[in-house]
């Protein structure tokens, strides 16, 4: 005797089951998006804040003015813990000063001029690498999205053993979704060497916070930084005496005359103020994938030694390297350029593998009008939140929302979409609404 199953409780799961795909998806799509958008990092800052101070270099007395400057100016607050000197650079020819209260751009002579305001940028960042989470699970998730995507990747083409033999063949005029899948294939067999490479060191960058967590908590007393120390040196041993600032100008001098040929970009002082004090310059090698170099220096301006990064060992050369590798932070604006288009090509393959699959759902007979609005609703919806929470940014200033912005707007197209599915057109409105969007964010940043 056969018993027939419950045909209602079947269609929920088989529902539930879509809509966990769908979730999966749409965080697979963010951080492609997002990683294609943050490459010119640097230049969204120059949009966000353009009458900010830049040189093409800065000397090395003026550096320890500024530095003096911002640490008298730290008076009567907790001290920090590190302060940060972003030295002047092609991509960004500006310098900044950070600690762990503000963020200053300073002149070639070294006086303070203004706040840092590139809260779009810092948003978009922390967006793509913890989708504005709390760092170890926004990273970790992310991490995993990463290896995710790697195996998508290879397992697509082990799936399609005919995918290179026919790279070149598009069937556009098909219907019942042939032609959506063609192009789906063919930019996943132009784009594996890079998607394949951005996949592999995401989930190196990403799944290294968990691990070096772990590592911390079982061998380090729950001190995660102790596990990056092989790599990337050691914080040094605290002691929270006062002290002066440290001499910053003798270790730049030090870095010109026995380093000519490394760029500088960072200079970190750690504990500054206190006796426990020490500089760490990052130099840039060229015709390198390491992101740098550290060159330790004493309070004094004593050189001490290198981390290795650039020589050390072969493992310690790679972990350096997936950074670079990873956001396209090599050579110059052609690099850039071409990881844009390839991570577009990416984030496109996100959102057509997803309405191939729904496609197939409706030939199938399992017609969901709801999930397919709720994918347009994050396919365009969330390109359309972005554009918003840049004009936001560019009307409001640099203490706009962004993320409660760019979070319930899209929350908001996701309901309204999926609610209205089959009395409005919402895949043209966000059509209309992210091209006006653009179009605007486009003209007030020129």
């Amino acid at each position: 005797m056969k018993f027939a199953p419950e045909t209602s409780t079947v269609k929920q799961a088989l529902s539930a089951h879509a809509v966990i795909g769908l979730v999966a998806g749409a965080l697979l799509y963010l951080v492609c998006l997002t990683g294609t958008v943050v490459v010119f990092y640097e230049e969204w800052q120059r949009v966000e804040q353009p009458a900010a101070p830049e040189m093409e270099q800065i000397a090395p007395a003026a550096v320890q003015r500024a530095v003096e400057s911002v640490m008298a100016s730290e008076a009567g607050k907790p001290p920090t813990t590190h302060l940060y000197v972003h030295m002047p650079v092609a991509d960004l020819p500006r310098t900044t000063i950070t600690t762990d209260s503000q963020a200053v751009h300073v002149d070639s002579d070294g006086r303070i001029v203004e706040p840092e305001e590139n809260a779009w940028a810092e948003f978009l960042l922390a967006l793509h690498y913890r989708l504005n989470l709390p760092s170890l699970i926004g990273i970790t998730i992310v991490g995993a999205l990463g290896a995710m995507i790697f195996a998508l990747a290879l397992s697509g083409v082990i799936a399609h053993p005919r995918i290179f033999r026919d790279a070149f063949r598009l069937r556009a005029r098909q219907s019942g979704g042939v032609a959506l899948a063609d192009w789906h294939n063919r930019m996943s067999v132009w784009t594996l060497p890079f998607t394949l490479a951005i996949a592999l060191t995401g989930a190196m960058i990403g799944l290294a916070s968990l691990a070096a967590y772990g590592i911390g908590l079982r061998y380090y007393g729950g001190d995660a930084e102790a596990a990056y120390a092989p790599i990337f040196g050691e914080e040094g041993t605290p002691d929270p005496a006062p002290r002066p600032a440290p001499n910053v100008a003798k270790a730049l001098e030090y870095m010109q005359a026995h380093y000519p040929g490394v760029e500088i970009t960072y200079v970190t002082l750690h504990d500054p103020g206190t006796a426990g004090q020490h500089i760490q310059v990052l130099g840039e090698h060229p015709q390198r994938l390491i992101f740098g170099e550290y060159y330790e220096f004493g309070p004094a301006g004593d050189f001490e030694k290198t981390a290795g990064l650039a020589d050390g060992d072969l493992g310690q050369q790679a972990a350096a390297s997936t950074y670079n590798l990873h956001f396209g932070n090599y050579g110059g604006l052609p690099v850039k350029i071409a990881y844009v288009i390839f991570g577009f090509a990416l984030t496109a393959i996100c959102a057509t593998g997803t309405y191939i699959w729904l496609g197939k759902r409706r030939r199938r007979g399992l017609s969901e009008p709801r999930l397919m609005a709720a994918w347009d609703a994050v396919v365009w919806g969330t390109p359309l939140m972005l554009a918003m929470a840049f004009l936001a940014r560019l009307a409001i200033g640099n203490a706009a929302p962004l993320e409660a912005i760019f979070w319930i707007g899209s929350l908001a197209i996701l309901v309204g979409n999926v609610a209205l599915a089959e009395r409005l057109p919402g895949r043209k409105i966000l059509l209309w609404l992210l091209g006006i969007g653009s179009a605007a964010g486009l003209i007030l940043a020129v």
